[in-house]
């Protein structure tokens, strides 16, 4: 049997959760490599070497990795699958990990690509969307479909947060709005609005990646730059971009993580035009309350509140003044 090796590189105040994540998945035969373990290792065999490599010191230090293996058949891929997803839940939920790149070899990147997309599956969202990858065919019925080819970016429909995001734009968008989508990753939330009748979206993301993913996304679904304008850069940090984003937007999402979503809200009145809404996502259970009160605190009104296996999402208007 071929097995495939995986490993993710991590900062080490992440190594319980992930550990525990790996473990809920069933995969508990696991290799750790940690600075720590390394100066343990050297004190305890310091009579072997009288000095330690300067470049080896600086190679582990604060590295942590962790390793495992899985087999090269179904079950294998499928706990892969399996781990990319919970990765996306935990990225999502604790920000200062960092990335969490899952990477692997024994298998070709084509093979790995192809392999992992069986379990991405159709899947409806409130009463009008469909998401379908790219790869799968499906018979929308009634539904609107969206089609998607997520990459390496964040947002397939299946994590709680983009669909409590999807279930709110599929209530709200009646036709003809303009719409600002704010840390959009793959596009999703921006193409599923086009789709049930925005007139527009303007979307926006600090990373290179989601902008060309969005935008081949948004081509999939036969809405050109016309209808989705994707940007790269961060809002709250650059003027220039800020301007070119200007207001008057009907709809402004933010599916991102609690700390920019506190950072944002006072921007958001700014953003929105007269009677416009916001929905604000992302939002782990125990950052709920503190979130709501920021929003509120920058003179946004709470309409709706949705929960999804303890994540939240915030949608409402600009208070009244």
């Amino acid at each position: 049997m071929r097995w495939l090796t995986l490993w993710i590189d991590l900062r080490p105040e992440a190594l319980d959760a992930v550990t525990a994540m790996l473990s809920a998945l069933g995969i508990d035969s696991l290799r750790i490599e940690d600075e720590e373990e390394f100066r343990e290792f050297l004190e305890q065999n310091r009579e072997a070497w009288d000095y330690v490599d300067e470049g080896l010191e600086a190679e582990m230090r604060g590295r942590c990795r962790v390793t495992f293996y899985l087999p090269e058949n179904e079950q294998g891929f499928s706990q892969l699958a399996q781990s990319r997803i919970a990765l996306q839940s935990l990225r999502e939920a604790h920000p200062e990990f960092g990335p969490l790149l899952l990477e692997l070899e024994t298998v070709e990147e084509d093979d790995w690509a192809n392999s992992w997309k069986q379990y991405y599956k159709p899947i409806p969202v409130g009463d009008r969307l469909l998401i379908v990858p790219q790869w799968e065919t499906a018979d929308p019925g009634d539904r609107t479909p969206v089609v998607l080819d997520p990459g390496l970016t964040f947002g397939t429909g299946e994590h709680e947060t983009t669909r409590l995001c999807l279930e709110i734009l599929d209530q709200w968008v009646q036709g003809g709005e303009r719409m600002l989508d704010v840390g959009c990753g793959s596009g999703i939330l921006s193409i599923a609005a086009v789709r049930l009748g925005a007139a527009s979206a303007l979307a926006v993301d600090i990373d290179e990646t989601c902008r060309r993913v969005a935008r081949e996304n948004a081509a999939l679904n036969g809405i050109g730059p016309d209808r989705c304008t994707v940007l790269t850069g961060d809002l709250l940090s650059d003027p220039d971009l800020r301007r070119r984003i200007g207001g008057g937007y009907d709809l402004v999402c933010a599916n991102i993580v609690a700390d920019v979503i506190l950072r944002l809200a006072p921007v958001l009145p700014d953003l929105l035009a007269p009677g416009g809404r916001w929905i604000c996502s992302g939002v782990i259970d125990t950052r709920a309350q503190e979130v709501r009160a920021g929003l509120r605190s920058a003179g946004l009104d709470v309409q709706k509140t949705r929960t999804d296996r303890g994540w939240y999402a915030f949608a409402g208007t600009v208070s009244e003044r």
